[in-house]
C-alpha cells in the first residue's frame, strides 16, 4: 500500500509555504489560483499537486511578483519563471520547498538530485549553513504543528547525516596536521540527535585535528577510557533534550570529578538548548558553554 501523503488541509499547507490560512483562502476565492477538494464533513483538502503549486507561487511572490500578476501567468509557465529565478538569486528557498517535498513523498531521488544541484554552486559547508540548518528548524515546527510524522523528520535527517559522514569521510584519510587539541565527540545517555555534533565534527576534521567520534547515548563513565590515551583532550557534547534540567548541574559536577580522578586536564565544550539550565555559579573552570555552531568554529 501506497502511504505516501497526498491530501493537506489548509494548516498543513500554511505551515509549509510560510502563507498564513487566510490569505490563502482569499488567493483561493478571488483568484482561484487553488482549487481544494472537500470532505463529507465539507473540509478542505489540498493536492500534492495544489501544494507544489502553492509552493511555486510563494516563490515568485516572495520575490516581487504580485499576486494578480501570478494569477493570470498560465500555470504550465509558473515552474518555469521559478526556475529563471532560481538561476539567478533564490537557490536557497527552492532548494528547501524541493526537501520538503522529497521529506513529504519519502522521494530519496528528489532529495539527492536537489543536494547535486547545489552541490555544482555551493560548497558543502554553505550548503550546510545556508539550506540544511534552516530546514532542520522549519521541520521541528512542522514536527510539532502535526504536518509532518517522526516518520517524516527521520527520514530526512538520516539523508542529512549521510551527507555530512560522506563529506567528513573525504577528509579522513589526511593525517591530521595539528596536535594542540584531541577532539572526543559524544551525547550523553538517551541523546540521539546528533546532527550537530556530526557536523562539528566535520568542521574539526577539516581543520586538522584528530577527532574521536563516539556517537549517541555515551555513558559518563566510559570516557574515562579515552583518557588514558591522551593528555589534551576536548570531549565536545550537544545537549538537546538530555541532561534534564534537574540533572544538568549535577553531570557537569561529575565530569570534573573524573577529571580529577584521572589526574588530566580534559576540557568539556558544550552546546544546546539544554545549556539554559546550567547555574554559572558553579560550573567547573574544565567546562566551556556556547550558544551556536559558528560559536564553536570561530575556537577551533
Amino acid at each position: 500500500m501506497n502511504n505516501v501523503k497526498k491530501f493537506f488541509s489548509i494548516r498543513d499547507l500554511e505551515n509549509l509555504s510560510g502563507i498564513k490560512a487566510h490569505t490563502i483562502r482569499i488567493w483561493e476565492k478571488r483568484y482561484s489560483l487553488l482549487s481544494p477538494e472537500r470532505t463529507e464533513t465539507n473540509i478542505r483538502t489540498y493536492s500534492l499537486a495544489s501544494l507544489q503549486k502553492l509552493l511555486n507561487v510563494t516563490m515568485l511572490y516572495n520575490n516581487g511578483y504580485k499576486i494578480s500578476k501570478i494569477a493570470k501567468i498560465p500555470e504550465r509557465n509558473i515552474p518555469l519563471m521559478v526556475k529563471e529565478i532560481v538561476a539567478k538569486n533564490s537557490v536557497k528557498n527552492h532548494a528547501i520547498n524541493a526537501f520538503k517535498l522529497a521529506m513529504i513523498n519519502f522521494d530519496q531521488t528528489l532529495f539527492i538530485n536537489t543536494y547535486n544541484g547545489l552541490l555544482a554552486e555551493r560548497s558543502f559547508r554553505e550548503i550546510f549553513s545556508e539550506v540544511f540548518i534552516p530546514l532542520l528548524n522549519e521541520l521541528g515546527l512542522l514536527w510539532q504543528t502535526d504536518t509532518i510524522s517522526p516518520a517524516h523528520e527521520h527520514f530526512v535527517t538520516g539523508l542529512i547525516k549521510q551527507k555530512i559522514q560522506t563529506n567528513t569521510e573525504k577528509l579522513q584519510h589526511l593525517e591530521p596536521t595539528k596536535s594542540d587539541k584531541v577532539f572526543v565527540l559524544f551525547l550523553p545517555e538517551n541523546e540521539i540527535h546528533e546532527i550537530g555534533l556530526l557536523y562539528l565534527n566535520y568542521e574539526i576534521v577539516l581543520r586538522g585535528y584528530k577527532s574521536i567520534y563516539l556517537g549517541q547515548t555515551i555513558p559518563l563513565e566510559n570516557l574515562k577510557d579515552v583518557m588514558k590515551y591522551y593528555d589534551n583532550l576536548y570531549f565536545l557534547s550537544y545537549f538537546t533534550v538530555v541532561p534534564t534540567k534537574d540533572k544538568i548541574n549535577a553531570y557537569m559536577a561529575d565530569f570534573d570529578q573524573i577529571v580529577k580522578e584521572n589526574n588530566t586536564t580534559s576540557k568539556l565544550w558544550v552546546l544546546g538548548r539544554q545549556n539554559q539550565y546550567l547555574d554559572r555559579n558553579i560550573l567547573p573552570e574544565c567546562v566551556k558553554t556556547f550558544t551556536s555552531i559558528e560559536q564553536v568554529i570561530e575556537q577551533l
